[in-house]
């Protein structure tokens, strides 16, 4: 500033100095050289200090615009606007998982049954030539309480275990379902620790065995699992975790492998699972309920009960008994009941390889199950080879006898027992998440 002042100064002595100048140009002719010299010089110090002038106006500009600067860098960034809530639909889907397997088998009957069809086997029937099992697709959410209450299973076949699955519904024409294996949604309402409310088609508790081929120890299903239970239900379930070792389950549904009822009752249900410890658990089914056609008077009844003994890291036991009968009063007989007992070893060698050895007895006693009043023994051996940790390969023999001739043999013979082999692959996938 005092160095603007002092150019100010300087720049109003000048111009009065150049107001004096024409008198004194005036007054002699002889002094007229030495004015325009004094005038031309004068004139060129104007000029230097309009220059410093304009020097000094851009640098105090500069220090202004820096200041600026400065005082913009250290402010505080604005607040960034708050991400948009997700929808329903979003929570919903972002978690959804995807799996599925497709499982396809050769199978052999020594008996060369001219319908190429062997008996007790449930899904693997179609002997002497490949079939397709299932190919399955499962779309589903698992509901919590920190994302969304709100879940689904949707499950999706195709193949010869699947007609079998849904081909056994009472009602005729009741098979608009043919390629859902499961359908319902669910609701984990917020009592205690989560009640979680399921509503639609799923398959039975009761069992040792599943539908899929790839949890099972064993390639072909067991005589309990295709005539001693049921496959699915329709209705409402709800189970409730008091603790890691407890899960209780109750059922309201149609019945035995229904959409449509066969009549107006309901069937009940529980499934009690209690898991004392890291190698035993136990799961105790009832179901019971009217299933005949149009009355409500006479039950079925099922208990189930399913143990889990591993024993160590590579061996472990399994151990399913069964016990079913109901009133039959259109039939020559006033009730009909049937039992059977189910005992399984597999031996892990690592995780490539297993074996796995199953032992069954069936009474039918009344022929109800089977279509014959029979006693049933079943043996099984199946060795289990996995490749790169998702295709599983599997060689079984199995051999089944009757006390009666059962099996078929030839064109029109039946025989007391059936040797039978099965090789099996099958491939899972598993899609974790959508995201």
């Amino acid at each position: 500033m005092r160095t603007l002042r002092s150019v100010l100064t300087l720049v109003v002595g000048l111009l009065v100095i150049g107001l004096v100048c024409p008198p004194l140009r005036a007054q002699s002719e002889n002094s007229g050289t030495e004015s325009s010299a004094t005038i031309e010089k004068l004139q060129q110090e104007l000029d230097a200090l309009k220059a410093q002038i304009d020097q000094l106006k851009k640098e105090q500009e500069a220090k202004k615009s820096e200041a600026t600067s400065a005082a913009v860098s250290t402010a505080a960034p604005a607040p960034a606007a708050p991400a948009p809530k997700p929808s329903l639909a979003q929570k919903l889907f972002d978690t959804t998982t995807i799996s599925g397997s497709v499982d396809g088998y050769y199978g052999f009957d020594f008996n060369h049954p001219a319908s190429r069809q062997a008996g007790l086997r449930v899904f693997d029937n179609n002997v002497n030539q490949f079939g397709l099992n299932l190919a399955e697709l499962v779309i589903k959410r698992t509901p919590d309480a920190s994302t969304s209450r709100l879940g689904y299973n949707l499950t999706f076949g195709y193949g010869n275990a699947i007609n079998v699955v849904n081909g056994s519904e009472p009602v005729v024409g009741a098979s608009f379902d043919r390629n859902v294996e499961q359908a319902y949604v669910s609701y984990l309402a917020p009592i205690g620790k989560g009640l979680q409310i399921d509503f639609g088609k799923f398959v039975t508790p009761a069992g040792a065995e599943v539908i899929e081929t790839a949890p099972n120890w064993n390639y072909s299903r067991g005589i309990l699992f295709g005539y001693a239970i049921p496959f699915y239900h329709f209705g409402l379930r709800a189970a409730y975790t008091f603790n890691p070792k407890v899960t209780l389950t109750g059922y309201l549904v149609n019945g035995w492998n229904d959409i449509v009822a066969p009549n107006t009752g309901k069937t009940y249900g529980f499934s009690l699972a209690w898991t004392p410890s890291s190698k035993v658990s136990v799961t105790q089914n009832y179901l019971g309920g009217p299933q005949m056609l149009n009355t409500n008077s006479h039950w079925r009844h099922l208990t189930d009960t399913v143990v889990q003994f591993n024993v160590t890291p590579k061996l472990s036991l399994l151990e399913n008994f069964d016990w079913g009968g109901g009133d039959m009063p259109l039939s020559l007989v006033n009730s009909v009941h049937w039992t059977g007992i189910a005992t399984y070893a597999r031996y892990a060698f690592n995780d490539r390889y297993a074996f796995t050895v199953r032992y069954e007895y069936y009474d039918d006693h009344n022929g109800f199950t089977t279509g014959a009043a029979q006693h049933i023994h079943e043996y099984t051996a199946t060795l289990e080879r996995t490749f790169a940790g998702h295709l599983v390969s599997r060689l079984e023999f199995r051999r089944d006898m009757s006390d009666e001739p059962f099996f078929p043999r030839g064109v029109a013979e039946f025989s007391k027992n059936q040797n039978t082999v099965d090789i099996g692959l099958v491939y899972v996938f598993d899609i974790h998440g959508t995201q």
